[in-house]
């Protein structure tokens, strides 16, 4: 199964997912007032998922200042995302697909071999989602580090 990968310029799939609280997060409720950095990761407190949610919460106030949110995705369950975020004091807001319907519509899935299984894994992926819920800029396959700075110098660049 090969899902169709998203590009900058159209509308951002809505979605609603409930977060590390258990409360529904919609993408339409932020329409008109914030954008949105959607990250998409594979797996709560591995060491690449770890240093990329440190490195976005690290930068929270700057992102505040351009009425930014960042939400990170994964198929963990809300207690996963609650146990993940207490631990290492995240302030991105974490929100659970363990479905992953909304990792499909975003086409971040992909099949891999573990152990000689065929699995489906979440590729590292980022969206950027502006106020008008309009995808500005997509990026797929992501290297953790680093990569929370340079997606805060492409949302200040849309200002």
């Amino acid at each position: 199964m090969q899902f169709v990968q998203l590009t900058a310029g159209i509308e951002a799939p809505p979605f609603e997912l409930p977060d590390s609280d258990m409360q529904d997060f919609s993408l339409a409720s932020q329409r008109g007032k914030k954008n949105i950095v959607l990250y998409f990761y594979p797996k709560d407190d591995t060491p690449g998922c770890t240093m990329e949610a440190n490195e976005f919460s690290a930068l929270e106030d700057e992102f505040n200042k351009l009425d930014t949110i960042v939400v990170g995705i994964s198929r963990d369950d809300c207690l996963n995302h609650a146990s993940f975020r207490d631990k290492y004091g995240l302030s991105v807001l974490l929100l659970s697909d363990p479905d992953a319907n909304v990792c499909k519509r975003y086409g971040v899935m992909y099949e891999k071999e573990v152990e000689g299984h065929k699995k489906w894994c979440i590729k590292r992926s980022t969206f950027i989602i502006n106020q008008d819920g309009k995808l500005r800029h997509v990026m797929y396959g992501v290297h953790a580090h680093g990569h929370a700075q340079e997606v805060f110098n492409l949302v200040k660049d849309m200002e």
